[in-house]
């Protein structure tokens, strides 16, 4: 008896330590890259590149919003760094055309739009596994935006334009607030609306949500062109603040986002995962790219450790589960 309550009582230790660490282990974690860096990285924690750090990781944070509600369905979009060049590539062709520069921003996160919801109509409709889709539309959009461009960067000249990726507004870069906005609306649709609700039951197991009487095929087909509206987002914020439209721009953006995901807690498999947490992930992505730069780190070495990062970001979704 007194075994049974013994394993008993470890038992419940282990679930409440395993909690723990599912809610607050990459917040841990993250406290303890600032604290390594800020003894081991020069003026890591000086205002000035805490806000360099959070204006780089924004397009990245951008791309993982979408991402997230992707692979909270059990799917993955592989094209969002490719959509970012040709959302760029096409609202800075069309700003420098002479087109008002706020209509030639939507052009371009339309254009994302419409990427992400030919992505998720042959998911949802033919049933084809979405590595696949997106692997295939990765290349074309990509070869989309090399044809457009003639393979050269489209300088950027309106100033409004530039203001969207490099401006500032009471001494906090522009994409800072984008990204907040961006956050806060994906929280609020997760969390509070049927459609949010949708998304988890799909990725928990889509058979069942659909004899429930969701409308999967209509959700998937939001789902991804969700992903690929803020793909174009980043895009456009990206062309803002390099001053120019490039057909290389977003190139491995998507393993960075999926990084972030997996590391911010979301399962691969889907269902379960918050987008809150995604931000976490980003910023510990963020913070070893910018805490290796500070320590003049080779560029060749970062991508060694950040491909680490992402196989240990599977990892612990592996054991998380």
């Amino acid at each position: 008896m007194n075994l049974n309550v013994k394993a008993s009582s470890q038992l419940s230790n282990f679930k409440t330590i395993s909690d723990i660490w599912n809610r607050l282990g990459m917040v841990i974690v993250l406290l303890m890259l600032c604290v390594v860096l800020s003894f081991t990285a020069p003026n890591f924690l000086e205002s000035e590149n805490i806000l360099n750090v959070l204006k780089q990781v924004s397009i990245i944070a951008i791309l993982a919003a979408g991402m997230t509600i992707v692979i909270l369905t059990g799917g993955i979009d592989l094209s969002v760094g490719s959509t970012v060049a040709l959302s760029g590539v096409i609202s800075v062709m069309a700003s420098s055309s002479g087109m008002n520069p706020f209509l030639s921003m939507s052009l371009g996160v339309a254009v994302g739009y419409l990427v992400g919801f030919i992505n998720g109509f042959f998911i949802a409709k033919t049933k084809l596994p979405s590595f696949i889709v997106t692997l295939g539309s990765m290349t074309y959009v990509r070869g989309l935006a090399y044809v457009i461009s003639g393979g050269y960067p489209i300088v950027l000249l309106s100033e409004q334009f530039k203001f969207i990726g490099g401006g500032k507004i009471l001494g906090v870069p522009t994409p800072i607030y984008i990204t907040m906005i961006v956050y806060i609306l994906m929280f609020f649709i997760l969390k509070y609306t049927m459609f949010g609700r949708h998304i988890y039951a799909i990725g928990g197991n889509e058979e069942a949500a659909h004899l429930s009487g969701i409308k999967v095929e209509k959700s998937l087909i939001n789902v991804y062109s969700i992903s690929g509206l803020l793909a174009g987002l980043g895009g456009v914020v990206l062309a803002g603040r390099l001053y120019s439209g490039q057909p290389t721009a977003g190139n491995m953006y998507e393993l960075d986002a999926i990084a972030a995901v997996i590391l911010g807690g979301t399962s691969f498999t889907g269902g379960k995962g918050r987008i809150q947490s995604t931000i976490i992930g980003v910023l510990i992505m963020g913070i070893i790219t910018n805490g290796l730069t500070l320590m003049n780190v080779d560029y060749y070495w970062q991508l060694i450790v950040k491909g680490g990062v992402i196989v240990v970001a599977v990892l612990l979704d592996r054991l998380r589960r």
